[in-house]
């Protein structure tokens, strides 16, 4: 059965720049190891707007960001710097502090319309929370892809229906980009115990009710649910094994508070280094109390 249906929620994470917030959400923080989700665009604003999102700390969690249109430059504190393209996956794992930024570099792609992005946070197992960061890009070509009538699928992380993708990752989990034409009918793989269905664009049905683009569909655990594409949509499946509770204030995630209150003083004394080729600007710690744009609001997983 559908055990939750998720309204995203407006957050500005830059100055102009809106997105849809799915995940954490009050009545289910996390879906397996996922505990954040933004779906940001389509993005249409003046050429001269400026929508980056300045360099900001990390712990505890990997970020995977994920193109459907334009591009977005990633720099961190690595001296990585990789321009992201639709399809790819870049996957940033946080570990013990890293900080990067995201630049909209080509005023034209955002001008046009052309700008549309899924980023999820995956938390990390309590014994790699502290592991050191690091950062792989992969490419669209070294991911699986599997097409049937009126389907086309790429599995972006972990497995599903058979298959496996070669991105790294830390605990079990699957993470799936799904177009379906008019009518096309898709399952949810059955071999994890956590699993959800945001819908991009377009609208499904699920046991004879259809739902809208902006929602996350959450299944119960062992339910095989038979989604038909009532229009042509698009969908980002995802989920996992639980790994247990975890904090999250701003941008950091951990298994324990007091890690949390040292992550805040660390980006405070500068102890968590800025991107060598971006460290001229960054976004400062927040308030405790208020509802900073950098990430989710304050608050405990418990």
């Amino acid at each position: 059965m559908l055990d939750l249906i998720i309204e995203s929620r407006q957050a500005v994470i830059a100055p102009g720049f809106s997105v849809k917030r799915i995940l954490p959400f009050r009545l289910k923080r996390m879906i397996g190891p996922f505990i954040f989700m933004d779906h940001g665009g389509p993005i249409s604003v003046p050429a001269t707007t400026n929508l980056d999102v300045l360099p900001h700390p990390h712990i505890g969690l990997s970020t995977v960001s994920y193109l459907l249109e334009g591009n977005v430059t990633h720099r961190d504190s690595l001296g990585v710097e990789q321009l992201i393209k639709p399809g790819e996956v870049n996957w940033m794992t946080a570990g013990k502090g890293i900080a990067h930024s995201e630049r909209f570099e080509d005023p034209a792609i955002l001008a046009g319309g052309g700008l549309e992005m899924i980023q999820t946070w995956v938390a990390l197992p309590e014994k790699d929370e502290e592991a050191d960061p690091s950062f792989k890009n992969y490419t669209a070509e070294e991911l699986p892809v599997f097409t049937d009538k009126g389907v086309w699928m790429r599995l972006i992380a972990g497995d599903a229906y058979g298959l496996t993708s070669h991105v790294k990752t830390s605990s079990p989990l699957f993470y799936l980009h799904v177009v379906l034409n008019e009518g096309a009918r898709f399952g949810l793989p059955m071999e994890h115990s956590e699993r959800g269905v945001y819908i991009v664009k377009g609208s499904v049905e699920v046991n004879g009710v259809t739902y809208t683009e902006g929602r996350l569909l959450v299944f119960t655990k062992g339910v095989d649910p038979l989604i038909i594409a009532k229009e042509n949509a698009t969908l980002m499946m995802l989920g996992g094994e639980h790994l247990g509770d975890r904090y999250i204030w701003w941008n950091f995630v951990s298994s324990r508070k007091e890690r949390i209150e040292q992550a805040k003083e660390d980006w405070k004394q500068g102890r968590i280094l800025l991107p060598p080729a971006d460290n001229k600007e960054f976004i400062p710690l927040p308030e405790d109390n208020s509802r900073p744009a950098g990430g989710p609001p304050p608050g405990a997983l418990s």
